[in-house]
């Protein structure tokens, strides 16, 4: 617990804000998004929870700029996984599909987070928190597209926009489902019939991303209904 003065300045709120921002991350290290609550928080903190909302609309607004500050570190370290952008694209797919996997299911906060954004933490905020937040995201995901373009450049723009919005709303819903309640464990363990129920995050979500990208470079490739018929001879 840190015990703080009242804020003077707007340095000092500042302090305060990452104080906030530093413990709520530490206890989505320890505990799912779910069991953040704003008394612990602010406990912990060393404020009272009147006074975090000086700074913060909700635990939700909280918990949405963290995932911001996550997401954007995420990036960071998902950069020089995609620096390789050479090869036939089979093995760019791959490279693609592996390293999205691989730093999404190092990351559990980031991935517990995307998996309550819609359902939890775009409630019970203001519309300027929710604003801030869209902007944000949308900046940081148009910085991926750009690394996806770059390695699958046959998406285009576009395409790669479409790839990042359906990989990432893939992963926070497989996120949720592979981590299950201890109720569905036992459940699990106690009846294989339900075996098929247990997804595993890694397998799962390399299928999920290969199947996307061969979707889309597919679509692609298929004549549009739009295009001008080919031209026939007049009839005799």
């Amino acid at each position: 617990m840190v015990g703080f003065q009242r804020a003077r300045s707007e340095e000092q709120r500042e302090v305060r804000r990452r104080a906030i921002l530093d413990t709520a991350a530490a206890m989505l290290a320890q505990m799912p998004v779910a069991e953040v609550g704003l008394n612990e928080l602010a406990r912990r903190v060393g404020l009272a929870k009147s006074n975090v909302l000086r700074y913060f609309d909700s635990r939700e607004a909280v918990l949405l700029e963290l995932l911001d500050d996550s997401y954007r570190n995420w990036l960071t370290t998902l950069a020089p996984a995609l620096a390789d952008t050479s090869g036939e694209l089979s093995a760019r797919r791959n490279r693609l599909v592996r390293a999205l996997v691989t730093t999404l299911d190092r990351d559990p906060v980031l991935c517990d987070l995307f998996s309550a954004q819609a359902a939890v933490l775009e409630r019970n905020i203001s519309a300027d928190v929710a604003a801030q937040f869209k902007r944000n995201s949308l900046t940081a995901t148009a910085e991926l597209a750009a690394m996806v373009a770059a390695i699958i450049p046959e998406f285009g723009r576009e395409r790669a926009l479409q790839f990042c919005a359906a990989g990432l709303l893939s992963a926070g819903a497989l996120w949720t489902h592979t981590h299950p309640s201890s109720a569905m464990l036992a459940a699990y363990e106690q009846h294989p019939e339900l075996a098929a129920y247990r997804l595993n995050f890694t397998q799962n979500l390399t299928e999920l991303l290969t199947v996307l990208v061969n979707g889309i470079l597919i679509t692609d490739a298929e004549p549009s209904d739009r295009e001008t018929p080919p031209a026939t001879a007049d009839p005799a």
